[in-house]
């Protein structure tokens, strides 16, 4: 990673439903913009969720997403996490993404350490030079947090948790910037359900830089991790969960074989997900009076939720092939 302004620290929805959710505006200050996105944007490239570990043909999934990311003129491309463990299997995978000539950038996922592997191991094999960091965009500020850290005892299950020492500099990041501000992590901040365990002190911290800056400082928060499609407002900001770019898993109730017996031999847990078609990710572009997420729908392989005969979800976790295309109007 060459940017020198790096610092050191989820049953299917019908199609109308979600074009009306495409519709959903979140309103933001445009005075905080700079004043150079009155002749220019910035555009951002996001993929979440693509699991190498899992799926036989996540290295093609990838691929998609670089094929299109070189054709535009991207300030950056971010993966929200659960991308690949540091195993020498995944080196081909690796090459697709550092294939990308411009800045990208990741995010620590959960199963981006299984199999014993430390953060450590991973950051050095995705060349990541932190945990958590921040960078500056265009007068934007992006911070990009560790959802890993260990959950305090007693804790059964995997660590989803922000400890102190990141909190405290979290706060010290945003005090420092007056830059409109952009969160990625890969847990999401906003579902308690899955989510940070701690959400509520990280919106709290969140909320209380707004409070002192006097403006909406922190814009929206986008994570990964429950493949999903889904977009909420908590306290005046934004929260999105960008859908994986491979599967939903479902468990072993609804376990399928989808592919060929050689495939589901040597790629085992598929059968417990319900794939996506192709690849599903977006691109998020900041303009001067609006921030906007790029539509895209495929198909599920095999029979999706309804035809498994899978219980109707909340309405905060659609299990949709389809990452909408969000709509962020910014005041005039």
């Amino acid at each position: 990673m060459t940017d020198k302004t790096i610092k050191s620290h989820k049953s299917r929805r019908d199609f109308i439903k979600l074009s009306a959710m495409a519709g959903t505006a979140m309103i933001l200050p445009l005075e905080v913009f700079p004043h150079s996105f009155k002749k220019e944007s910035l555009e951002i490239g996001l993929i979440a969720d693509v699991h190498q570990d899992i799926m036989h043909d996540a290295e093609a999934r990838l691929q998609a997403f670089m094929d299109e990311a070189n054709q535009r003129q991207l300030d950056f491309i971010i993966q929200l996490g659960d991308f690949c463990i540091p195993r020498d299997q995944n080196q081909d995978f690796m090459s697709i993404w550092n294939s990308y000539s411009g800045p990208k950038y990741h995010v620590l996922g959960n199963h981006d350490t299984d199999l014993g592997f430390t953060k450590e191991q991973t950051r050095t094999f995705w060349d990541m030079p932190s945990n958590y960091y921040s960078f500056d965009k265009k007068g934007i500020h992006f911070v990009v947090l560790d959802g890993n850290d260990p959950n305090p005892k007693p804790w059964e299950g995997y660590n989803r948790y922000i400890g102190q020492e990141q909190q405290r500099w979290l706060k010290d990041d945003l005090d420092k910037t007056d830059k409109p501000t952009i969160i990625f992590s890969h847990q999401t901040l906003e579902l308690e359900d899955g989510g940070v365990a701690n959400l509520k002190e990280i919106q709290k911290i969140l909320e209380e830089a707004n409070a002192s800056a006097g403006y909406q400082k922190v814009l929206c928060c986008l994570s990964g991790h429950h493949h999903t499609d889904f977009m909420t407002k908590i306290n005046g900001i934004y929260y999105v969960q960008v859908n994986s770019a491979s599967y939903r898993w479902v468990g072993g109730d609804y376990q399928t074989i989808r592919y060929s017996k050689e495939i589901d031999a040597q790629h085992k847990w598929i059968k417990y997900t319900i794939p996506y078609k192709e690849s599903l990710f977006t691109f998020m572009k900041i303009e001067k009076d609006k921030i906007t997420l790029e539509p895209r729908k495929t198909e599920f392989v095999g029979p999706g939720p309804k035809e498994m005969g899978m219980p109707e979800p909340a309405p905060h976790d659609p299990i949709v092939p389809t990452i909408t295309g969000f709509k962020m109007k910014l005041k005039s």
